[in-house]
């Protein structure tokens, strides 16, 4: 039997074209996404290896729709992708606290829900976790969307710990500056662009393959020996640290 793994935010930019490499690695791969017609489109662009499941997993009583297309086969890779910057006005407490929590449940519930639905799942030994992070994170500029990524670097650290005696490794992948994606849709312009690009020492924006080939080598027999470890893929617009 293939083996399997599961990408959340699986429709779009990185988690589609980290589910592809997958597919090409020869894993059965399930997209999560909430949006049917674009979880269609990717399992197209991907291949028959591939299928789809509708759910937003920051949602509990959603995750279920998940396990139960896993099907109780043992999963070898998980990538908790899924995530996003989330607007908010801040005007007021209450207009605060809905910011906050909006950009938690999308970027940090996301990975903790679908991570803890799958645990009895994951593949002992060698099964992988990744969960993706960001470079706001690291620098801040986010608001509550770096405070939300940089909560997945400790909860990384937790899992790694609670599960490295069963050979499971759990890592983040912090991208930098990605472009291809949907997550600047309407919010980046020219000027925003070149910055951003300006900003590194590679002198070009990343995009979403950059990021696959971190899961491909963490997911690899070269990654098998490395956890609790935060991977930058940033064109050097954040030095090491």
């Amino acid at each position: 039997m293939s083996r399997l793994a599961v990408v959340s935010g699986g429709g779009t930019g990185i988690g589609r074209s980290t589910a592809g490499m997958l597919a090409g690695e020869g894993y059965d791969v399930i997209i999560v996404g909430r949006r049917a017609e674009v979880l269609a489109d990717a399992v197209k662009w991907i291949g028959p290896q591939a299928s789809g499941v509708t759910a937003d997993v920051s949602d509990p009583a959603q995750i279920p729709a998940v396990v139960e297309a896993v099907g109780g086969r043992p999963v070898d890779v998980l990538v908790n992708n899924a995530g996003a910057f989330v607007s908010g006005t801040d005007s007021t407490l209450d207009s605060v606290a809905d910011h906050w929590r909006a950009s938690f449940d999308s970027n940090v519930l996301t990975a903790v829900l679908l991570t803890t639905a799958l645990l009895p799942s994951l593949r002992r030994p060698g099964g992988r976790i990744i969960l993706t992070s960001s470079i706001a994170a690291q620098r801040g500029g986010g608001g509550p969307y770096s405070a939300a990524k940089a909560a997945l670097h400790g909860y990384a650290l937790d899992l790694a710990v609670a599960l490295g005696g069963e050979g499971i490794t759990a890592n983040v992948i912090s991208p930098g500056y990605v472009i291809d994606s949907e997550f600047f849709d309407g919010r980046m312009t020219p000027e925003g662009h070149q910055k951003r690009v300006d900003a590194t020492l590679l002198k070009r924006p990343g995009e979403p393959q950059d990021i696959a080939e971190a899961v491909r080598w963490l997911t690899g027999p070269g990654g098998a020996y490395v956890t609790a470890q935060i991977i930058n893929v940033n064109g050097g617009s954040v030095l090491g640290r």
